[in-house]
Parts: structure tokens; C-alpha cells; sequence
């Protein structure tokens, strides 16, 4: 009788968070996300920023979709051609086809290929260097949107949080433009990073500024573009495309932008 209780409980907590897990869904469909955060203040020009090839689809193709879809132009600046295993000519033309893939066109991605931007973990890359090849991005291309990874770099890659602390140098040091808003991917536990869409409901239930959930259709093409990655699919990373949340939900923060003009007497 007791064991038949249980069973019955749990069959009823599991029904209960699929018929709330399609409700959110629901509702995170009608929402905007980040294109609501422009709303009123014209058209969306958007700079992703990552490390390496694979970063854009990896972690960030719902909110790239997302913003192709809403007619956003949107650029990719990567900071470095992925060249760990000395791929880095192959990596650059599967970045490419990702790109293409997503929406964004080879005209709006750009490759940095620097001696001290390596793609290597170990590395530390130089704060200053790295904020000042985003601040020309950023102004060069009259950017009103950043994105990119928080201090956490989703998968605590040495590499994805030296870019966090160049746009908050910029962000805190008043080289954000006036009206440019910086949203840093928010970095998760690693049992809600692969739980797949089945993470919703814990998202919405948390404070974020901006929450982007694709579809079915959307979710067939970001898993294409990350296949245009064969250099890098291995076993896991077949695994990450079948159940990583990352692939369905992204969840932003947005970074406090000083403006204030401070004087030095």
C-alpha cells in the first residue's frame, strides 16, 4: 500500500511539471525576449562576442535565432580562430557554415587571429587588448546590443571569462556607448546544463533580464549548425546537442553600463 502511494505521488509530480513545463513553454514562445528590450528604441544591431568556432552555437543560438528571426543584424565577433590543435584554418571554415546556418552572413563575422589571444585555457588574455578590440567593434559598427559569456563562461573556460571581464572594464570604465545594453549569458549548475528543455520551468521561476526558448524547428537548425563543426564532434559533443539546455534556453544578465560623467578635481 505504501509503495503504491509513492508510485501514485510521483506519478503526479512528474504530470504536474510536464503540464507546467508546457505552459511556461507556452509563454516563453509569446514573449519577445531580447527583442522586447528594444522595443520603442528602433532597429537591433547586435555583436556576440565569444572565444572560439563552435561558442556561437554551442551556447548561444537560441538568442542568435532569435534575433535573426525578429530582423535584428546581427555580428559575430570571435576572438580567436580555435587553433589549439592547430585547426585553426579548418575551424575558421566551419565557423562560417555555422554562421550561415544561424543567419548571420560571412560579411558580418569576424575572426580575430592574435599571438595573445590564444585559444588555450591556460592562457590569461590581456583585459586591455581584449576590451579594445570590442570597444572598435562595438563603435565602428554602431552596436546598441552586446552579448556574451558571464564570470562564470558557461563551461568556466579560462578563455570565455577574460572576454566578461573586458566588457565589464568597458562597461564600468564609460566605453559603452550611450544606449547600448550588455547581456552576459547566464553560467548554470551542471545538472540544470543538461537537463534539456526540461530546465524551463526552473528559469522562468528565477530573475533574469531576458529569457530566450526555441522551438522544434529552431532547435533542428541550431543543432545543424553546430554539426557544421565536424573538427570537434566528439562523442560528448554529440551528447551535449541531445541534452544540454543551452541548445533550448538561454537566460541573460544585464551588466549596470556607468554613464555618469565623473569629474576629477
Amino acid at each position: 500500500m505504501v509503495e503504491m502511494c509513492v508510485v501514485l505521488y510521483l506519478a503526479l509530480c512528474c504530470f504536474s511539471y510536464c503540464i507546467s513545463l508546457i505552459f511556461i513553454y507556452r509563454r516563453a514562445r509569446r514573449r519577445r525576449g531580447l527583442g522586447s528590450l528594444r522595443a520603442g528604441s528602433g532597429s537591433v544591431r547586435a555583436l556576440l562576442v565569444t572565444a572560439h568556432p563552435d561558442d556561437e552555437c554551442m551556447f548561444f543560438a537560441p538568442a542568435v535565432l532569435q534575433l535573426v528571426q525578429s530582423g535584428a543584424a546581427v555580428r559575430l565577433l570571435c576572438l580567436s580562430s580555435g587553433n589549439y590543435y592547430n585547426q585553426g584554418a579548418q575551424r575558421k571554415k566551419e565557423l562560417l557554415a555555422s554562421c550561415a546556418v544561424l543567419g548571420i552572413p560571412a560579411s558580418h563575422v569576424t575572426v580575430v587571429e592574435n599571438k595573445e589571444l590564444p585559444d588555450d585555457p591556460k592562457a590569461e588574455w590581456s583585459t586591455a587588448l581584449t576590451s579594445m578590440l570590442i570597444h572598435k567593434h562595438i563603435k565602428t559598427h554602431s552596436i546598441n546590443m552586446v552579448l556574451t559569456f558571464d564570470e562564470g563562461g558557461v563551461s568556466g573556460h579560462t578563455n570565455h571569462i577574460a572576454i566578461y571581464r573586458a566588457v565589464s572594464h568597458l562597461a564600468s570604465s564609460r566605453r559603452i556607448p550611450e544606449g547600448c545594453q550588455v547581456l552576459t549569458l547566464r553560467t548554470i549548475s551542471i545538472l540544470r546544463k543538461y537537463l534539456s528543455i526540461l530546465e524551463l520551468p526552473i528559469s522562468w521561476m528565477l530573475s533574469s533580464s531576458a529569457c530566450c526558448v526555441v522551438g522544434a524547428e529552431e532547435y533542428r537548425i541550431a543543432k545543424e549548425a553546430m554539426l557544421c563543426h565536424r573538427s570537434q564532434l566528439l562523442w560528448f559533443r554529440r551528447l551535449y546537442i541531445l541534452f544540454s539546455r543551452y541548445m533550448f534556453i538561454n537566460t541573460f544578465k544585464a551588466v549596470a553600463v556607468e554613464t555618469k560623467h565623473v569629474k576629477i578635481y
